[in-house]
């Protein structure tokens, strides 16, 4: 299997892997929720264990603050370089304050993109807090990523529908290289066709294995769609390993292969092969 860049995983702090919200996805993975600490080695193991070359790690933030700020998430950067890179995550309720942390996390920090979590905040991507925060990442030239479809947490559903509020953002911001993570689902055929629609909008499998895939994200995947779908675990949640030895089980070809596991995230990202 080619060495497989992962667009999405998180280093578990206590303090994240402490919180309630995450209850109801430990009962759907059939994990128990973790209490000790998870090492940094632990992480990389797992990507180790997947042939993971590469592996994307978001902060966290939301309405009450971080549960993993972007100064962690620049720690564990520096502690593997050649491994993982950093995605911010900023407070969406203040936006100018957004707006400058994102330019110390990139510009100071080194990140290559940042991540929202509509859901956290009960504000749909078309939603005004965002609007300066998409400007300043065509200012950065990085992505901004975030999560669609349903929430795993116990919170609503809606701001998650890729129609019509991540059409209304594509729309205004043509520019922007958008990247819809957990596939969109059960909206998934509304965000195949938004990333059908727009030169710069990209999924990530994140939260799927392949097994899970809807057949039309498999058929969108090996047809048209090659050059617009990212591998992603959403390590802890699901090990890249469980989500890499099902990828057979899609029958790509060759170069779909290496565009999905690899090659369209470098070209995404901007990062160097």
């Amino acid at each position: 299997m080619p060495s497989i860049i992962d667009a999405w995983i998180q280093h578990p702090t206590e303090k994240f892997l402490a919180h309630p919200m995450f209850a109801t996805i430990w009962r759907w993975t059939r994990k128990q929720n973790p209490t000790a600490t998870v090492s940094l080695a632990n992480t990389i193991q797992a990507l180790d264990e997947a042939q993971v070359r590469t592996a994307f790690v978001s902060a966290w933030w939301g309405p009450q603050g971080p549960l993993i700020s972007n100064d962690e998430v620049a720690a564990f950067v520096r502690e593997y370089p050649q491994r993982l890179v950093g995605v911010a995550s900023v407070d969406l309720l203040h936006p100018m304050v957004a707006v400058r942390e994102l330019r110390r996390a990139v510009k100071h920090l080194g990140m290559k993109a940042v991540r929202v979590l509509p859901w956290l905040w009960n504000l749909p991507p078309n939603d005004r807090h965002y609007y300066p925060l998409y400007a300043e990442c065509i200012e950065l030239n990085i992505p901004f990523c975030l999560q669609v479809g349903h929430t795993g947490p116990l919170c609503p559903s809606e701001p998650g529908r890729p129609i019509p509020y991540l059409d209304e953002v594509a729309l205004d911001f043509p520019e922007l290289r958008l990247v819809g993570g957990h596939i969109g689902y059960p909206w998934t055929d509304e965000m195949i066709a938004l990333a059908t629609k727009y030169e710069n909008v990209y999924i990530d499998t994140s939260a799927y294995k392949p097994s899970r895939f809807p057949p039309s994200l498999t058929a969108y995947l090996r047809a048209h769609g090659r050059r617009k779908v990212l591998f992603g675990s959403n390590y802890p949640m699901i090990t890249p390993q469980a989500c890499a030895e099902e990828v057979g089980s899609l029958a790509l070809d060759e170069e779909t292969t290496r565009f999905f596991l690899h090659e369209n995230a470098e070209r995404v990202f901007h990062l160097e092969k």
